[in-house]
């Protein structure tokens, strides 16, 4: 049998959040094709993850390795090259807000190296397409719903075949009609395309409809949960305030 590469592997990983540890020993692989969620209550450490995944947080300590590059290791004239290896989903879209849809896809392709004019109007289509969005190419940002931002969002994170997206609480921001609409989207591109995704959330309702491996991050760990103990992860709506504040969790 063939052996399984994962994409994203930590092992006895320290995880910062500004000049802070807030994870301790942080052990997770992340193979090609799976759908994994971070999970746990504000402030726990899991938008620092994605941060350390990216680069933009350091690792100091422990073994982390992201599609190839060494983070504890890799130099800050590979750090683009690792980052065209991924896909990021953000909660506020982060869309450039003074062009169109077609021009914020574009700016990302000359950014990431692409140079042929016809290579790149072929990419923009096919990731909107996949988003169901081409009949938006020319709208400005502020033109479009929520929904329609974050489509345009991920559409944005498909265009360089990442071999992982990473989804910071892309339902976040949105109502649960039009969460439900990026979610069947996400996973649609996780089954159909093989991405992996890496998804934050504090939702519980996401990730019960949602089935995927779950990672909880509590008390400075983030341990995955295995299915038979999935009833004991924690999410924000299921917190009461008396627990939340007895809890003493960085934020």
């Amino acid at each position: 049998m063939e052996e399984r590469i994962p994409v994203i592997s930590f092992r006895g990983a320290d995880i910062c959040g500004g000049e802070n540890t807030v994870l301790y020993g942080l052990d997770m692989d992340v193979y090609p094709g799976d759908f994994l969620y971070i999970v746990g209550k504000v402030g726990t450490g899991k938008t620092s993850i994605i941060r350390t995944v990216i680069a933009e947080n350091p690792l100091v300590k422990g073994r982390g390795e992201v599609c190839g590059f060494d983070l504890g290791h890799i130099r800050e004239k590979d750090i683009p090259f690792l980052r065209r290896r991924l896909g990021v989903v953000f909660q506020d879209f982060q869309l450039l807000m003074d062009r169109s849809v077609e021009e914020n896809l574009l700016f990302v392709l000359k950014a990431t190296g692409w140079k042929n004019s016809s290579d790149m109007e072929r990419r923009i289509s096919e990731v909107l397409e996949a988003v169901g969005m081409v009949h938006k190419s020319h709208r400005m940002p502020h033109q479009l719903s929520g929904g329609e931002q974050q489509r345009i969002a991920i559409a944005r994170a498909l265009l360089n075949r990442p071999e992982v997206i990473l989804a910071d609480e892309p339902t976040g921001n949105l109502d649960s009609e039009t969460a439900e609409g990026i979610m069947d989207l996400l996973t649609g591109i996780n089954r159909e395309q093989g991405t992996a995704i890496v998804m934050v959330t504090h939702n519980r309702t996401v990730f019960t409809k949602y089935p995927g491996r779950i990672f909880e991050c509590r008390n400075e760990t983030c341990t995955e949960i295995l299915p038979e103990t999935e009833k004991t992860v924690t999410a924000d709506e299921n917190i009461a305030p008396e627990a939340e504040k007895e809890s003493g969790e960085p934020r």
